[in-house]
């Protein structure tokens, strides 16, 4: 029997362990699992090498619940320990990595900040134990006498002994302490296993279950009973670990079904990734349908180290927008135990970040070229993706101006950019030789908007997304003489200006007066006023939002742009008032109040083609239009 002082010297760490390094105390479960999986994969390595020559026999990893006794026993049949190994493994080195992480740390990151909180391995069981003890025999000795045994309290101070041992392997004893109870429960063991073992790569089992097996024989009558079976909780072999040549179609469902299993719509298409070299890198990414609320959908990929999973928050993993995905993502060469902006920094994740990119886009332009007919009609599930990539990452943008695509609402028909500046060059080109892109982002909002311009000769396209803003200041910024510009942001003829003018039937002092008139009724923080000389069968008034005012204050919604806070600003609009409209000349002939009537009863109008007339004032016109009625 031996007993020591553990090889530190700060009397402190386990109270730094406990308290400061981990926010989440489920991680040991993890930490021990995964220390069991990997020495029962290194037995699995010395057999097939040929330096083991035993029977391997069951490797299953068990997880042994005692509520009596307050213990939970993580039990392996991997390469075990000797007392020599033990010594220099848990007591020397294990906790001199433990001594030098904390000083790393200590007071430079906030609690809980590690990724994934992977963190000091076997000595995270003492986040939810006052007493751990390991129970080992190695590989190499035959004999059942040369078992090692160590305990600790949780103070530096531990026992190392001889013991017998029948099986090679390790066996962790948590002796649960009171404040951790809840760990003795089944259920709650099972559901950490589900969480963070699900997919490694040896059984693991976990109690019993029972399940209903037909115990007659062939040609009898059925006769079913219940049957305790061992829980086995994992796969060992999941769909990213194989070669996309092994699997079907339906095996990519089912694993999609497996990871979301309370998602109701398959994934729209995937990509398999399968890198050894200059890195390591496994994984099956989904494309869903993507709705409006973009927040929503994040966190849905899956960051696993050798199966092991570690976090569903791969922000700086992955390109930003690639966080709309869904599915799984496996590296050995992630690094872990480092704040998140020294792994965004890291060299290995970057490269892997631009693989991911890649592969994506890759994967757009192959499905783009291969049939455009199926890309097109999945363009309204997948358009948020790209849009996004295209705003976030300069790389993305230059593939994806391939294959982004624009949908003009005149003829029901999707074009590529370079297609649409095409079609658009000859009538929507303005006097300073800028092609002027209309869109609309609500078709039926701004229909009656859309069919003058359709009068008029020209197309709009539809662009309806949460970052539209965004996604036009790109568009402007990378493309020479393109500008976009909101069907209803104003009249068509300030819209593309081509130097033409219209003339007024009201002489000048008459239309002033007209100004005047209308200035006199309506609110001027509200609306600045303006006179047009437009067709007679136009609208006596109209209400315009200034492109740029408007699309700020989009971008403000959605974050960026460096507008935050215009979402606040007041609302402001120009109310253009058409000179050539019979109404202008009742307003300018009638008495006060006659013609304070008809110019809000006008400006009524022009906000409701807007969808802008709402609550009290929506109530008011009703009310004025059934009085006229009765």
């Amino acid at each position: 029997m031996a007993t020591g002082k553990i090889n530190v010297s700060a009397d402190n760490i386990f109270p730094i362990i406990k308290k400061f390094l981990y926010s989440d105390h489920e991680i040991f479960l993890r930490e021990l699992i995964s220390n069991a999986v990997d020495a029962t994969n290194k037995i699995k390595t010395l057999a097939r090498l040929g330096e083991f020559k035993g029977e391997l026999g069951d490797l299953t990893v068990q997880v042994h619940i005692d509520k009596k006794k307050k213990q939970l026993r993580i039990v392996d049949r991997g390469i075990g320990m000797s007392t020599e190994e033990v010594q220099k493994y848990i007591n020397d080195v294990a906790f001199s990595g433990a001594e030098e992480f904390v000083k790393q740390y200590e007071g430079k990151v906030e609690k809980g900040a590690m990724i994934g909180h992977f963190g000091l391995g076997f000595y995270s069981s003492f986040m939810v134990s006052s007493k751990v003890e390991i129970k080992a025999r190695s590989w190499k000795s035959e004999n059942e006498k040369d078992g090692a045994h160590w305990s600790c309290d949780g103070s530096p101070e531990f026992d190392l002994k001889h013991c017998t041992r029948k099986d090679r392997g390790t066996e962790i004893i948590l002796h649960i302490d009171g404040e951790s109870e809840d760990y003795l429960e089944e259920h709650k063991i099972k559901e950490l296993l589900k969480k963070y073992a699900r997919f490694m790569s040896v059984p693991i089992q976990c109690g019993e279950k029972e399940e209903r097996v037909n115990l007659a024989a062939e040609g009898e009558e059925a006769k079913y009973e219940s049957v305790k079976k061992p829980d086995i909780i994992n796969e060992t072999e999941p769909a990213w670990t194989k070669k996309p040549s092994e699997l079907s179609d339906e095996d990519y469902k089912k694993f999609y079904k497996a990871l979301y299993p309370y998602s109701f719509e398959e994934p729209l298409f995937h990509i398999h990734i399968n890198v050894d070299f200059p890195f390591d890198l496994t994984g099956i990414l989904f494309f869903p349908k993507i709705k409006p609320n973009m927040e929503l959908q994040k966190n849905k990929i899956q960051l696993y180290q050798s199966q092991v999973f570690i976090t569903d928050n791969v922000e700086g993993i992955v390109p930003e927008f690639l966080t709309l995905l869904h599915g799984v993502i496996d590296s050995k060469d992630i690094p872990l135990n480092v704040s998140r902006s020294y792994l965004q920094a890291d060299g290995n994740v970057k490269k892997i970040s631009g693989h991911i990119n890649k592969k994506v886009a890759d994967k757009l332009e192959e499905m783009f070229k291969a049939d455009r007919a199926d890309f097109d009609s999945k363009w309204k599930d997948i358009s948020m993706i790209i849009e996004y990539g295209m705003v976030t990452e300069e790389k993305f943008y230059d593939r994806a101006k391939k294959f982004n695509l624009f949908k003009s609402i005149v003829e029901d028909k999707h074009y590529t950019m370079e297609e649409y500046l095409g079609k658009i060059s000859a009538l929507q080109t303005d006097k300073e030789g800028q092609r002027v892109v209309l869109y609309a982002s609500n078709a039926e909002a701004q229909h009656s908007y859309i069919q003058k311009a359709k009068a008029e000769g020209y197309d709009v396209i539809l662009l309806e997304s949460p970052i539209a803003g965004h996604s036009i200041q790109k568009f402007e910024g990378s493309e020479e003489k393109v500008r976009f510009a909101r069907v209803d942001a104003d009249l068509l003829d300030k819209l593309i200006p081509k130097g033409e003018e219209r003339t007024s039937i009201l002489s000048d002092k008459e239309v002033e007066s007209l100004k005047s008139h209308v200035e006199t009724v309506l609110d001027s923080k509200t609306y600045h006023v303006r006179t047009e000389a437009l067709s007679s069968d136009d609208a006596p008034m109209m209400i315009t939002v200034p492109e740029f005012m408007r699309r700020m204050k989009e971008m403000s919604a959605t974050g960026g742009g460096g507008f935050m806070g215009m979402g606040d600003f007041p609302e402001s609009y120009d109310l253009v008032v058409n000179t050539n409209h019979a109404l202008a000349g009742k307003i300018l002939q009638g008495e006060e109040q006659e013609r304070a009537s008809l110019i809000s009863h006008a400006k009524d109008l022009a906000l409701l083609q807007q969808n802008l007339l709402q609550g009290e004032a929506l109530t008011a016109f009703v009310n004025r239009a059934m009085e006229r009625l009765a």
